[in-house]
């Protein structure tokens, strides 16, 4: 009875993550419009932020709870699902083009952070307040990025005009999906916990899968509608755009609130969670420069190796 009650307790706190995400988005790019904000950088700051406060809230409760398997896993296991897992389905599903600036600037960069990650985490075995401030000075680096591909006009998501409703509607949206990200993180990590102890699995393993897959749902659904929809900048835009924001916000605020440990298990999924960003830029290494239907059945193919490889003694 436990186990299942856990099991719901886990799902309820999926769905308020989810819902809690997707109103604070709405609520926030509404009253950011409103205040006369440009629906270029809401675009690129509040809704990619959104995508992510799932994992950032899963995380951040997670070390304050020093469940740093659950805390870090969430992130590595999150980046890796949504290349090799999202990618690999949506680009199955249709062919994704990209633009150069993905693949010559924010690809490159994804690659550079998950390794300055790796490295700060095997430096002292724990990734504590310096290394978030590092993060963190690299997600404003980003940011900086961000404003002046704004400004250029060049962005890779699409701009959507937020709906016209009352100021305080949207603050009360917006405050009701910051609760439903906080209660429901509270409750995805105390029952993902739960169940590792009755099934005596480590919280790394709970937070590479269980915990990842389901903070990883809002990008699943973005990205297979964007490609369903013939956008694929915004379907392979926001998968990278995800992974910075997991990279070095999720991480670098949770570190800078409480020091983590850096598990020794994790150098391996760090060093995997590089790879699959490798190959994803040698897929994109064609004359369409497209995430083509062979390059998905690959990247399935890896997922499917390194969830064996997760569930070996």
């Amino acid at each position: 009875m436990n186990v299942l009650l856990q099991a719901v307790l886990l799902v309820v706190g999926f769905v308020m993550l989810i819902k809690g995400a997707d109103w604070f988005v709405e609520g926030a790019s509404a009253i950011a419009d409103k205040l006369g904000i440009p629906p270029l950088i809401i675009g690129l700051t509040i809704v990619a932020m959104g995508t992510s406060a799932p994992e950032a809230a899963i995380s951040i409760s997670a070390a304050l709870k020093d469940s740093a398997g659950i805390a870090v896993g969430n992130v590595l296991g999150s980046n890796i699902m949504n290349v090799l897992l999202i990618l690999g389905i949506t680009s199955v599903i249709t062919p994704l083009a990209v633009q150069k600036s993905t693949v010559k600037i924010e690809i490159p960069f994804v690659i550079a952070i998950t390794v300055i990650f790796g490295l700060l985490g095997l430096t002292d075995n724990v990734l504590g307040r310096l290394d978030g401030a590092i993060l963190w000075l690299l997600f404003i680096a980003y940011l900086v990025y961000l404003f002046i591909m704004a400004k250029k006009g060049k962005p890779n998501e699409e701009d959507e005009k937020p709906k016209n409703d009352n100021m305080v509607k949207l603050v009360i949206f917006g405050l009701i999906g910051v609760v439903l990200i906080v209660v429901g993180s509270n409750v995805t990590v105390d029952s993902a916990t739960e169940i590792a102890k009755i099934f005596g699995m480590s919280e790394r393993l709970i937070g590479l899968t269980i915990v990842a897959f389901g903070t990883s749902l809002p990008e699943l659904v973005t990205s297979v509608t964007a490609g369903l929809k013939k956008k694929a900048d915004i379907a392979i835009g926001n998968i990278v755009g995800s992974n910075i924001f997991n990279l070095l916000f999720v991480i670098g605020t949770s570190a800078l609130i409480t020091p983590i440990v850096y598990q020794a298990n994790f150098l391996v999924d760090t060093i995997i969670c590089v790879a699959t960003v490798v190959l994803l830029l040698l897929c994109l290494f064609n004359k369409d420069m497209k995430l083509k239907r062979y390059g998905g059945i690959l990247m399935l193919l890896g997922y499917a190796g390194y969830f064996v490889y997760l569930l070996l003694p």
